[in-house]
């Protein structure tokens, strides 16, 4: 007696597709994946001047805190310099070393200055060049109401992703350090002592 195989190859292609992993299921490694159901991370951010405790926004500024948690989670953020410091206005840091050299990044992000939240002071944005969507890991805190950073007629803005909670003094000592041209690279406002990133460490989802 003749039996169809048609079937249970059928069979056999459909357990096939299902067990295979849809581009959903597939592990992330944008950042997304840290922490995921908790749309306010929190990061200690442990610097020679002090402890720095900043709260994300992920509800806001989705692929900017994930980029940020990215780096962090990765220790990309230990052992950097804030080598950008303009008193009164902000106090920028995480792309360079001691010895001032360019840290690897792991790519350009897309800008999301339009989520309606505004570069006022104590709030944490990306730094970025000229073009609006060259942000990768350099951020600064805001240390006055910089509305010139803030999205307008003219274009895109710097986007903001999070705020400091605690360690507010640590910022406005950081903010009021002597600064001068570096030698080596021609840059104004570098700190003369220079402020280290020790450590940045993705805290526990409170609950």
């Amino acid at each position: 007696m003749f039996v169809s195989r048609f079937p249970l190859l059928l069979l056999l292609l459909s357990s096939l597709f299902l067990s295979l992993p849809s581009e959903a299921q597939k592990k992330k490694n944008d950042g997304s994946e840290i922490q995921p159901h908790n749309l306010f991370p929190r990061v200690k951010l442990e610097t020679s001047m002090g402890d720095i405790i900043i709260e994300l926004d992920r509800n806001k500024a989705p692929i900017t805190s994930n980029n940020f948690l990215l780096y962090a989670s990765k220790y990309n953020y230990d052992g950097t310099i804030f080598h950008r410091i303009i008193k009164d206005f902000v106090v920028q840091g995480g792309g360079y070393d001691v010895d001032m050299k360019k840290k690897p990044v792991l790519g350009k992000i897309f800008n999301e200055s339009g989520n309606g939240l505004k570069n006022v002071l104590y709030t944490v944005a990306m730094a970025r060049e000229r073009d609006p969507h060259s942000a990768d890991r350099q951020f600064y805190f805001n240390m006055n109401k910089n509305t010139t950073l803030d999205p307008g007629r003219s274009g895109w803005g710097y986007t903001v992703f999070g705020t400091v909670t605690e360690g507010y003094e640590v910022v406005d000592a950081m903010s009021a350090v002597e600064t001068d041209v570096d030698e080596n690279t021609g840059w104004n406002d570098v700190p003369i002592e220079p402020i280290i990133l020790k450590k940045a460490t993705i805290l526990p989802q409170a609950f």
